[in-house]
This record gives C-alpha cells, structure tokens and sequence, in this order.
C-alpha cells in the first residue's frame, strides 16, 4: 500500500502540498496545447507550457504521444489497447501501488482524459481540484526544473463498461426518451449544442436524443474546482433526469474529442453515478460519417 493515501477521486491543493515530498506519490502535469487552425483543432504537446512553470515534483504526461492514438487511421483522441497504454504509463512511472495525481494548466479536461483512460485500465488515479490555477492563485511554490519519475509496472485490469462506441450512441439515439435507454450527454457549450457555433470537427449540431451539459458549468468559475457534489447531481438530473442520477439509466458522455467529455464522466463519478461510459470517438468520429444523422436546432 503507497504511503500517500489520497481520500478522493479529488483531492485539494492543501493536500498536496502536505503530501508532495512522499516518495511513494506520482505528480503529473497534463496540460495539452490547443489551438484551431483552417478551422480546425490543433493539439500540441504541452511540454512548452510544463517548461515555463509547473508544481514542483511533478513530471509531464504527454497526452499527444504514447498515451493516444491519433494518426490518419485514429480520430483525436483514441484510447490505445490496454497493453499498449499500461506500457506507456509505466514507462512515465504510472504502475500499482503508487499514488498518482493528475492536475492540467487549463479547466482539468485533459488531467480528467488520463484519470478516465486510467480507470478504464483499472487503475483509480486522481485529479487536483482546481488545478494549476488553484494552485497558483493560492500563491503556492512553483517550479521550472522537470521532473523524471522512475519507470513501473502497471498492470491492466480492463473496464470496458466505461467505454461507449459508435454503435452503443446509435442505439441509444435510437431509443431515446425510453426508459430503459442510456441517456446521451453532450458537453460541448450550448451555442456548439445547437449548431450554432463552429464546432471544429466537421458538420455541426448533436447527436439525436442527446441532453447538453457543458463541462465548464461543472466547475466554479472563481477556483476552477468542481462543484460539490450535491449540486453536480443537481445539473446533471435537471437535464438527463433523476433516474440518470440514480443509477437508473446509463449515461454516455460525448463531446468534440472525447476530452470534455471525461470531465464530465469524472463529475459524475464525484456526484456517485457510477454507470457512466465515455464516447471515445465523440463527434469527431460521428460527425465524420454522413450517414449518422446531427441535429441543428434554433
């Protein structure tokens, strides 16, 4: 058993900070660099943004390289096979037994990408609520030096539950406003919802049957940290239901990337939902078959 027990799925920036120079924790800064060009997105390494300034003792996990697939035959982004993945983890110093946080320079989607890709493998990791704005708003030290982590085994335990695939979003499009259907989430802002804003990714609009729940209303604005969960629960049933809630229903997190929409299944868990599944392929992968149809609405 690690030293360093997180309590949480979150944990706070005092913990941290109480727990940094425990040799059994694992800190990793996630940030990804993005940007839209011809009006598309573009993600980049966030090495750039880890060199200028990062928590100390954290390393960077690199979320465009080794940790995703995405090539000419893999949307951005896609999860690789659990051995694959468990390889490139360990070789950033990932394995069992260690207490790995995860924490981003922007809203924690990308921190919330690997925690979910961890998780999907078996592997409860956890995320820094508030992040590195948290972090640095509180005045909190700050480090240019890179962090190298010794290589681990990470071994494996694959979760498939926790993955939605094309076909699983068609058949609960299908059946939506059924009981018995998975409830679909969009998390992409409400103007990208609609149609009504470029969305990057092709045609726009969203899946049919699907609610919209867009993941930056699941953070406080004033400290980039999750809403308590009493009030995630709150929006989430506002919109997909109290069954959703519940346990009921499934629910299928989609968004652009499939980035966003981990934020969104990570809220979910801190509200206690636990039948949640992500959509890896989301609307980069939907929106690029003609065949599968988008709604566009006023």
């Amino acid at each position: 058993m690690p030293a360093t027990t997180a309590p949480a799925i979150l944990v706070s920036t005092g913990w941290l900070a109480a727990n940094l120079g425990d040799p059994q924790l694992r800190l990793f800064d996630c940030s990804v660099d993005v940007t839209i060009e011809d009006g598309k997105l573009r993600y980049g390494s966030g090495t750039g943004l880890y060199a200028a300034q990062h928590i100390p003792g954290a390393a960077f996990a690199d979320l465009t390289s080794g940790l995703n697939l995405h090539d000419e035959e893999h949307h951005w982004f896609t999860l690789p096979a659990p051995d694959a993945f468990a390889s490139a983890a360990g070789a950033l110093g990932i394995g069992d037994g260690l207490t790995v946080v995860l924490y981003d320079q922007g809203q924690t989607a990308w921190a919330a990408r690997l925690w979910w890709q961890l998780r999907v493998n078996g592997f409860a990791a956890h995320v820094l609520d508030g992040g590195f704005t948290k972090w640095q708003a509180e005045g909190r030290p700050i480090a240019v030096e890179p962090t190298c982590h010794p290589a681990a085994s990470l071994t494996p335990h694959p979760r498939p539950e926790l993955i939605a695939h094309q076909s699983d979003v068609a058949a609960a499009s299908a059946a939506a406003g059924s009981d018995a259907a998975a409830c679909l989430v969009n998390t992409v802002g409400p103007e990208q919802h609609r149609g009504s804003a470029p969305i990057h990714v092709g045609r726009p609009g969203h899946i049919p049957g699907s609610g919209n729940v867009p993941y930056a209303a699941l953070l406080d604005p004033a400290t980039n940290a999750y809403l308590p969960a009493e009030q995630l629960r709150s929006i989430f049933a506002a919109e997909l239901g109290d069954a959703a809630t519940a346990g009921g229903r499934p629910v299928i997190t989609y968004c652009n990337a499939g980035i966003a929409a981990t934020s969104a299944a990570l809220a979910l868990a801190v509200a206690g939902v636990e039948q949640v599944a992500v959509y890896d392929g989301s609307l980069h992968e939907w929106a690029a078959d003609p065949s599968l149809p988008l709604v566009v609405s006023p």
